[in-house]
Order: C-alpha cells, then structure tokens, then sequence
C-alpha cells in the first residue's frame, strides 16, 4: 500500500509498508504509479526506449564527444 511519494535521495520514489509492517521505498519509475506513458502504449512494446529518452541520450553523446574532441586539441 503506497504510504506517500517525494524526492529522496536525488530521485523520485514511493514508500510503501511492506508485509511485516516496514517502511520500504523504491524509484518511483519502478512502479505503475504513474499513468501509462502514451508512447509507450503506443509501441506495445515494440520499442525499449522512449523517443524522450533517445533524444537525451543524443544530446549527451555530442556533449561527450566535444569534450574530448576540445580536449585533444588543448593536448599535442
């Protein structure tokens, strides 16, 4: 039974009581406490990852890659 949900320890997660009456919390992401994603619906499960989430990740690459291509110019 969820107990409440917050910010802790950098990250969304819900705290529930377990079965011996323990408090317990897990990221929230774990869990279907949030509406099902439409894209995620959408791809009946015919995708691993969300076009959000792939964006991210490209931008994060490039900002990688321009470090250390800067980085090997400073370096000769």
């Amino acid at each position: 039974m969820l107990a409440t949900r917050k910010q802790n320890w950098g990250e969304d997660r819900v705290m529930f009581f377990d079965a011996h009456g323990q408090l317990r919390s897990l990221p929230a992401a774990w869990t279907d406490v949030d509406p099902p994603d439409a894209r995620t619906d959408a791809a009946a499960g015919r995708s691993f990852f969300r076009a959000d989430d792939l964006s991210t990740l490209v931008a994060l690459v490039g900002e990688i890659k321009s470090r250390h291509h800067s980085r090997r110019k400073r370096v000769k």
